[in-house]
C-alpha cells in the first residue's frame, strides 16, 4: 500500500520563472498517495492538453515529451516493500511538482571507482507544467531537477556511497545531465535502449553541491 504521509520533509526553494523570484517548497522522501492523486488529476490532463496542442501543430513526435507513456503508479507498485529502492517528490504551492525513484543496488562503471556503489536514478520527471515545448506557456518553476540529483547526491553520501550516482538519460535530458549536472556521459547504452549512461563521481558530486550553495 503507497503511503499517505512522506517520512521526512524537507524545505527547498524553486524559481518563478515568471518573476524570478523564489518560492518555498518541499523535499518529500518518499511518494506518497497525494503525490500519485496529483499525477493522475493534474499532470495527466495538463499533458495530454500539451500534445493535443502539438500534434495540432504538426510537430515532430520526436519534440514531443519522452516521458509522455510514464505511469508513476505502476512504477511505485513494481518498487514498493523494496529495501534497495526509494523515492522522492517535490511539492509546491500544495501541488507535486516533480518525481524520482532510486535504486541502491546498482554499481559504478567509471574505470576508478567501478563496480562500487552507487546511487541509481531509475526516473526522474517534472510535471508538464515546467516544459517549454509549447512556446507561449513558459515553465512556471525551475530547478526542480537540480533539487533531486542533489537529493540523490546526498542519499549517496548517507549510504557511504560518497556521492556516486549514475542514470539512463532520455534523449531531451542529455544537455540537462552533460552539462547542468556536470555528469560523465559513458555513452550510449545497447542493453538499455540505447540510452546514453550517465555517471557523477565523487568530485564531481561535490563541486555540484558547492555549486547549488552558492545559488
Amino acid at each position: 500500500m503507497i503511503a499517505t504521509t512522506p517520512s521526512d520533509v524537507t524545505p527547498v526553494w524553486l524559481t518563478d520563472r515568471s518573476t524570478s523570484n523564489l518560492v518555498q517548497a518541499e523535499l518529500w522522501h518518499g511518494i506518497v498517495d497525494k503525490n500519485l492523486g496529483d499525477w493522475e488529476a493534474e499532470w495527466i490532463p495538463d499533458l495530454q492538453r500539451r500534445l493535443k496542442l502539438l500534434n495540432q501543430r504538426n510537430v515532430e513526435r520526436r519534440f514531443w515529451p519522452q516521458s509522455r507513456l510514464w505511469d508513476w503508479r505502476d512504477k511505485l507498485a513494481a518498487i514498493e516493500r523494496r529495501l534497495a529502492n526509494l523515492s522522492f517528490a517535490i511539492v509546491a504551492n500544495g501541488m507535486t511538482q516533480a518525481m524520482m525513484t532510486v535504486d541502491l543496488s546498482k554499481r559504478a562503471r567509471i574505470s576508478s571507482y567501478e563496480s562500487q556503489h552507487l546511487i541509481y536514478v531509475d526516473f526522474l520527471e517534472a510535471a508538464p507544467w515546467k516544459r517549454n515545448d509549447v512556446a507561449e506557456e513558459p515553465p512556471r518553476f525551475g530547478g526542480c531537477g537540480s533539487i533531486l540529483i542533489n537529493a540523490a547526491i546526498q542519499q549517496s553520501m548517507l549510504e557511504g556511497f560518497k556521492g556516486r550516482i549514475g542514470l539512463h538519460s532520455l534523449p531531451q535530458a542529455n544537455n540537462f545531465y552533460a552539462n547542468a549536472c556536470g555528469m560523465t556521459d559513458l555513452g550510449q547504452d545497447a542493453s538499455y535502449e540505447n540510452l546514453r549512461y550517465f555517471e557523477l563521481d565523487p568530485d564531481n558530486a561535490r563541486r555540484f553541491l558547492e555549486k547549488g550553495k552558492g545559488e
